[in-house]
């Protein structure tokens, strides 16, 4: 199958399961629901849908909820989309958000480690000479005659 059209059935599959979600499913151990993304196999046979729960406590319920749900939102599913053959659903929980949070808390880290470097480098001063290229004394006198060090007048 054409993958371009296998992307635009995820999202229209996507965009049914959120509907459902919202206006249909009334489980009370549904949480607060995010269907972040949708994939399609290239036969259209199997839809993977990846979601997030705001509250990490409702996670185990929600994914009950969506189990227990899967038959009428794949009936929906099938009405909708017109398909001879409605794909199979599999809810996937997105890891989206412990990405988030473990990039947050290295950037913190990360942060605090500057200011750490920061602090440190603040009375520090450059080893070495506050003038790092050598010069004889003679060139030094020399060169303050014809104004701009190693160009001549002539």
């Amino acid at each position: 199958m054409d993958a371009a059209r296998a992307r635009k059935l995820a999202d229209r599959i996507q965009q049914i399961v959120a509907e459902m979600l919202e206006r249909r499913i009334k489980d009370p151990r549904l949480g607060f629901v995010t269907v972040t993304d949708t994939k399609l196999t290239n036969d259209l046979r199997d839809a993977t849908v990846y979601y997030t729960v705001f509250a990490d406590a409702e996670r185990a319920d929600t994914a009950a909820a969506l189990e227990s749900a899967k038959g009428v939102i794949r009936s929906e599913v099938g009405k909708q989309t017109g398909l001879r053959y409605t794909p199979t659903l599999t809810f996937v929980l997105d890891a989206v958000m412990d990405n988030v949070k473990q990039i947050d808390d290295l950037l913190a880290k990360a942060r605090a480690s500057d200011a750490l470097v920061a602090k440190a480098a603040e009375g520090a001063k450059h080893a070495g000479d506050p003038n790092p290229y050598r010069v004889d004394a003679e060139e030094v006198g020399e060169s303050d005659e014809g104004g701009e060090e190693g160009y001549s007048a002539t």
